[in-house]
């Protein structure tokens, strides 16, 4: 998100961008910077239009913290940029009353393998130690539920992630937690927000050479530690499985966790396993994006495994494919919406807890409303939530929650967060307890249909340069709503920035149809128009399997080409 003041004239832009140079910290943005302007200043049109672009506003600090284009500028990610937000983070942390959880004034510092991740790390402790806070940062690139889960575990007031999960190689960004573990919601974002623009010339922020310190292996351990309770003591690890860390941070730490479980060692996606900020096999380093599976599943096909996992560079995220001899290649990516049912059968398999508290399953408004069935089922309490994990991990009494977007949270005693790591042990202990029994994941999933019917997923996704793109396509919506979709009657549309009885508001529209849902959203951390589509569809039996889901697939793409017309994109 960006703020956007008039536009400015050469002259103008010129004297921003050098007032900006003049006190950039990172030799290699002065130096990019500085070229810009000697050409701009040229007369060159194309330096021109960069310069506007990178001085016509200012990175936005939302929830999901900051995330944009490394470069010079304070329209990118670069160090100036990291630092004010650093200064403003730690201002507000000392206007705050201390957190039950917190023992002091720690700050904890992750980070993952991207470019300038691990300055922008140091830079946020020189300003925390700078600020009076202590600031602890950890040891090397690791997962950001390692972090997430050492917020907790130290006692910390809050927590910096430095990442940009699975955006693009030019990307980086600054996630923020708070004490109890969980990301930021509103007001914070708005009062962090305020105090960095409080911070006038970097000068001003003390910024000490040493003073933090750098955490050792004993927070990797206790993490690894804490994954035992996801698993049930004694449970089948037969499970064989292929894995890629999509270039990211995932890889040791899943083989030690695969490890301690007792599960044969994973075979590695060999060209991906290491950490690359290039990302050089994929266009996006996203398990989602068309492409990124590939050598995923050609290892899959030479090493014949039970099902393949996939991280997202920082390892927040978990991806599952599994054997179908039905489709090209014989290997097919479960939906974030059939991991997240599988997970949740899993749970309920197990039976109710020792303690006699059922808990509560929580999801995000865009994943499939097969969970609530699934809960309710069972009788678990079940809670809808805005769409990030930011509001799910709030949930009160939370034993389970994800969203579509392959996000997982099985342990929130553990890690308030989605967890990728953690969720592929407990889909792969899944994937063994169905093998000892003679069946597969794909098999619980047509369990799951016939018990509550089939509930088919998928997502319109438009990628866009022009953000007004986006804009002009909600207002359209809003303005002509669509009456119905595939044939199938609106019955109900929901402007939710208007909030509801039990969400605040968001920018967002909700579809009831008969038989179906629809909920069109701009994406929080990239430029898209997402649109999530489910149709539901009874089952009487597993032999009406076949037919449920013909009609299921007719329907969705019916929506989809309705929905693109309706909108205009």
């Amino acid at each position: 998100m960006t703020q956007a003041p008039p536009s400015p004239t050469s002259s103008d832009l010129l004297t921003r961008a050098r007032a900006w140079l003049s006190e950039d910290p990172d030799a290699e943005t002065r130096d990019e910077l500085a070229k810009l302007i000697d050409t701009a200043a040229a007369g060159d049109p194309d330096a021109l239009a960069d310069l506007a672009d990178r001085f016509s506003g200012t990175l936005q600090f939302g929830t999901a913290g900051l995330r944009g284009e490394l470069g010079a500028g304070p329209q990118r990610m670069n160090r100036a940029v990291v630092i004010r937000a650093a200064a403003g983070l730690a201002a507000y942390l000392k206007q705050q009353p201390a957190h039950p959880r917190s023992t002091d004034d720690l700050v904890v510092i992750g980070y993952d393998a991207r470019y300038k991740s691990a300055d922008f790390a140091r830079d946020t402790a020189a300003v925390m130690t700078g600020a009076g806070l202590r600031a602890a940062v950890l040891n090397r690139p690791l997962p950001t539920p390692v972090l997430a889960f050492a917020i907790r575990h130290l006692g910390a007031v809050a927590g910096v992630e430095v990442t940009a999960s699975h955006n693009p190689p030019r990307d980086n960004g600054y996630k923020v937690y708070l004490g109890d573990g969980s990301q930021i919601v509103p007001p914070a974002d708005a009062e962090i927000a305020a105090e960095i623009d409080a911070v006038r010339a970097l000068a001003d922020v003390p910024r000490p050479e040493e003073g933090w310190f750098t955490l050792d292996e004993e927070v990797l351990e206790a993490y690894l530690a804490r994954t035992d309770a996801v698993l049930t003591a004694g449970s089948p690890r037969t499970a064989r499985t292929v894995y890629t860390a999509m270039h990211g941070v995932g890889k040791d730490v899943l083989l030690a966790a695969f490890a301690r479980a007792g599960f044969p060692a994973p075979v590695l996606v060999a060209e991906q396993a290491e950490p690359d900020p290039d990302f050089p096999t994929v266009a996006f380093p996203n398990p989602e994006e068309p492409g990124a599976m590939d050598l995923a599943f050609a290892a899959a096909r030479r090493a014949a495994p039970d099902l393949v996992i996939a991280n997202d560079p920082d390892a927040d995220r978990c991806a599952v494919a599994v054997p179908d001899a039905s489709v090209e290649g014989g290997w097919r990516m479960l939906r974030g919406d059939e991991v997240g049912a599988l997970l949740a059968a899993r749970i309920v398999r197990k039976g109710e807890p020792a303690d006699g508290n059922a808990g509560v399953f929580a999801e995000s408004i865009v994943s499939s409303s097969l969970l609530g069935r699934i809960a309710e089922r069972a009788g678990i309490g079940y809670e809808e939530t805005l769409t990030g994990f930011k509001w799910i991990a709030r949930v009160e009494n939370l034993r389970y929650g994800y969203e579509e977007a392959l996000g997982y949270c099985v342990d929130p005693a553990g890690v308030r967060d989605k967890d990728g790591i953690t969720a592929a042990l407990a889909i792969t202990e899944l994937a063994s307890e169905l093998k000892e029994e003679g069946r597969t994941l794909l098999d619980l999933l047509d369990d799951l249909a016939v018990a509550h019917g089939l509930h088919a997923t998928d997502q319109l996704s438009v990628r866009v340069e022009d953000l007004s793109i986006i804009a002009n396509a909600m207002t359209r919506l809003r303005e002509n709503p669509p009456t119905a979709l595939a044939g199938l009657a609106v019955v109900s549309a929901e402007d939710l920035t208007k909030g509801t009885e039990s969400l605040p508001p968001t920018d967002g529209l909700r579809y009831h149809l008969e038989g179906a849902r629809v909920i069109v959203r701009p994406s929080g951390t990239e430029p898209k128009l997402k649109c999530y589509l489910e149709v539901v569809v009874p089952v009487a039996d597993t032999g009406a399997l076949p037919a449920a889901r013909a009609r299921a697939a007719e329907t969705l793409a019916a929506i989809k080409r309705d929905l693109s017309a309706a909108a205009g994109i």
